[in-house]
C-alpha cells in the first residue's frame, strides 16, 4: 500500500515509524508542520514526526504552512497516487479536496473512543472529566470535526494517579497497532465503516489559559483530575509567586483502593493528622516524607510534586522544607 503520513507531534512518531516498518506499506511522503522555535534555547527545529522521517530517508517531506491553500503542496500530494492518508495529530484541518485524493481515504487515528471527545484535546479533558477508560479510534475523515465513519477501536484503564504524558503514551502505541490493523483490513476488504451515533457525541475544545488555573473552592478529586490532565501546566498563586502543580493525591478512605502499592503506608499516615476545617487553599497540615496537606472546597489534596517560580520541579516534602511553609498558609487568590 503506498501511504502519505500526516502528523507533527511526540504522539504521532509510535505509528510513522511502525508503518515505515512494515513491509506491507511503502511510506512515499510525510507531511508535517513546519519547523518552528522548540525547547529552552528556542532555536528553530523540526517537528519530532520530521526527525523521523528524516531519519528514514526515504519519504518526500512537505511542511507547508496552510495545506489547503498550498498548491505546491497540494499537486504534490496528488501526483503521490496514495492508496491511503493516514492522520495522526497532524494539526491542520484537510479540505475536501485533499480527503479525495487517496484511493481509499483519509484514515485518522483519534485519541479517544469517538463519538465521545470529538476534538483538538481528547486525552486532556477525559481525565480532567474523571474517566476511568479511554482509548483509540481509526475512522475515516470527512469534512466535519471528528465524526467520520468508525473503524477500530483499542480500549485503555485509566488509574486514579495517571496523567496526561502517561495516558498519552499508552495511546500512541495502541494508536500505531490499530492503524495497521485497520489498514490491513480496509486492503482486504473485511472492514465495514460505523456511522458515528452523534446522540452521544461529546468535545474536547482547545485548552485556554486559564483552564490551568487551581480554584481550591472545588472538591479535591476535581483539582486532582485536573492537575493530571492538563500536566504539567496546572498553577496556583503562592506567596505573590506562581507555583505549579504537577501531581497531587486525593485523600480519604473513598481513594485508598485505587493507589498503586507504593502508597500503602499513606493511609496510616493520614490517619495520624488532627485536621480542622479551614478555608480552600489553606494548608492544614503535613505528611512526613509527602508533604503538605491542602484543604479544598471538599476534602483534602496531597501536594506531591510542585514547581515553585525559579526553580526546579521538586517533591512536595522538598517544598515544605526548602519554602519553610507553615500550616495556615494560604494557596490561591
Amino acid at each position: 500500500m503506498r501511504l502519505v503520513f500526516f502528523g507533527t507531534p511526540q504522539f504521532a512518531v509510535p505509528s510513522l515509524q511502525r508503518l515505515l516498518a512494515e513491509p506491507d506499506f511503502d511510506v512515499v511522503a510525510v507531511v508535517t508542520q513546519p519547523d518552528k522555535r522548540r525547547g529552552r534555547g528556542k532555536q528553530v527545529q523540526p517537528s519530532p514526526v520530521k526527525q523521523v522521517a528524516l531519519a528514514a530517508n526515504g519519504p518526500t517531506i512537505v511542511t507547508p504552512r496552510r495545506i489547503k491553500k498550498d498548491e505546491d503542496a497540494l499537486a504534490t500530494l496528488a501526483t503521490l497516487q496514495a492508496d491511503a492518508f493516514v492522520v495522526v495529530a497532524y494539526g491542520q484541518i484537510l479540505s475536501q479536496r485533499i480527503l479525495d485524493m487517496p484511493r481509499l481515504g483519509c484514515i485518522n487515528g483519534h485519541g479517544s473512543l469517538l463519538p465521545a471527545y470529538r476534538g483538538a484535546a481528547p486525552i486532556q479533558w477525559c481525565i480532567v472529566n474523571g474517566e476511568t477508560e479511554t482509548g483509540m479510534t481509526t475512522m475515516l475523515m470527512d469534512a466535519g470535526m471528528d465524526t467520520g465513519a468508525m473503524l477500530l477501536k483499542s480500549h485503555l484503564p485509566m488509574g486514579l494517579l495517571d496523567n496526561f504524558f502517561d495516558v498519552a503514551a499508552a495511546l500512541a502505541d495502541q494508536c500505531a497497532d490499530l492503524l495497521v490493523a485497520t489498514l490491513q483490513s480496509l486492503e482486504a476488504g473485511s472492514l465495514t465503516p460505523e456511522p458515528q451515533p452523534a446522540a452521544l457525541a461529546t468535545y474536547a475544545p482547545l485548552i485556554q489559559k486559564q483552564d490551568y488555573e487551581l480554584d481550591w473552592g472545588k472538591a479535591a478529586i476535581a483539582l486532582h483530575n485536573q492537575i493530571r490532565g492538563f500536566y504539567p501546566n496546572c498553577v496556583t498563586p503562592f506567596r505573590g509567586q506562581p507555583l505549579k502543580v504537577t501531581a497531587t493525591i486525593p485523600l480519604g478512605a473513598t481513594y485508598w483502593p485505587h493507589l498503586p502499592l507504593e502508597w500503602e503506608a499513606l493511609p496510616t499516615a493520614f490517619e495520624t493528622l488532627q485536621l480542622e476545617p479551614a478555608t480552600p487553599g489553606t494548608v492544614v497540615g503535613f505528611l512526613k516524607g509527602y508533604g503538605p496537606v491542602v484543604q479544598t472546597g471538599d476534602g483534602w489534596l496531597l501536594l506531591h510534586q510542585v514547581k515553585p517560580s525559579g526553580k526546579q520541579a521538586q517533591t512536595g516534602a522538598d517544598f515544605v522544607n526548602g519554602s519553610h511553609l507553615q500550616v495556615g498558609e494560604v494557596l490561591g487568590r
